[in-house]
């Protein structure tokens, strides 16, 4: 089981294994950087959150209770260190897709292709940045993260039902924001 693995590893670091950290970072850095992603919307805050966050595990890995799963606990982090990050830059533009890779692509099929997914996520980006940011962050970690409420309610603590009733409405205000 992914957890008691987890908690295998957490207990090796704890005893001296730093390579036990490298085993974590390498199973969550990923995921980290995608949640910071979507929450920053672009790939230069996100990689410097990642790295707060692998710093912040590396230091706090100590005071881990085991009263969520390392997940749980990861995830909560890394909102978080979002959070403040977006606080820190007074940024009103909570999500901006910034996509570097087209710069990159060489077939004239990939390119057509990534200009139309990359309208598609200008405009959801767009959308996204109207609604208020609980409602936001719901719709994120259900749509991108595909967290069930259960997950999303121990990562942001707030109750299942205020959950659903934010993604509700952060999902009635992108169907009509995408029928204008």
């Amino acid at each position: 089981m992914a957890a008691d693995k987890d908690t295998e590893l957490i207990h090796e670091f704890l005893g001296g294994n730093d390579s036990a950290f490298n085993k974590i970072a390498a199973k969550y850095q990923q995921k980290i950087y995608w949640h910071a992603r979507r929450m920053l919307g672009n790939h230069i805050d996100a990689d410097e959150v990642t790295q707060e966050v692998l710093i912040v595990i590396y230091n706090k890995l100590k005071s881990f209770k085991f009263n969520s799963t390392l997940f749980t606990w990861i995830y909560r982090i890394t909102t978080t260190r979002s959070l403040n990050y977006i606080k820190k830059k007074q940024a009103k533009k909570f999500l901006f897709f910034l996509d570097e890779q087209t710069k990159n692509l060489q077939a004239a099929d990939d390119i057509i292709k990534n200009i139309e997914e990359k309208e598609k996520m200008d405009k959801l980006q767009r959308i996204l940045n109207l609604i208020p940011s609980k409602q936001r962050e719901v719709f994120i970690l259900r749509n991108f993260d595909e967290l069930s409420y259960e997950e999303i309610s121990e990562i942001t603590g707030k109750s299942i039902g205020g959950l659903k009733a934010n993604y509700f409405h952060a999902l009635k205000k992108v169907k009509e924001h995408i029928n204008e």
